[in-house]
């Protein structure tokens, strides 16, 4: 069993656990993870490029950034088991395409 599939299974146990189905609908959970999307934009808005590039060198801060990064993984992996989507899959399908459109440029 691979990673995302384990973790997949354990938010799906999580879930059920607490009785929070009825509210996990794809558009719930879009909206969730847009929420905490924006919670993890919150900590680098008014940095630098040099702070945002040196902001896991304060543990209080990469902890923040640990946990946000998490939520947002969390309501991802949610938001595919509940529509039925490879996140994987699609990631790979996408590098293709972006491959086309984004070709590497000739030296």
């Amino acid at each position: 069993m691979d990673a995302i599939t384990e973790l997949t299974g354990a938010l799906r146990d999580f879930t059920a656990e607490r009785g929070w189905e009825p509210y996990h609908s794809p558009k719930n959970l879009v909206m969730a993870l847009s929420v905490e999307a924006a919670e993890l934009v919150e900590i680098f808005q008014w940095l630098t490029p040099e702070q945002a590039a040196n902001v896991m060198d304060d543990p209080e801060t990469a902890e923040h950034v640990r946990e946000e990064v998490a939520d947002v993984f969390a309501y991802l992996l949610n938001v595919c088991d509940s529509l039925g989507v490879d996140l994987a899959q699609a990631l790979r399908d996408k590098m293709v395409k972006n491959a086309v459109k984004h070709p590497v440029p000739e030296s």
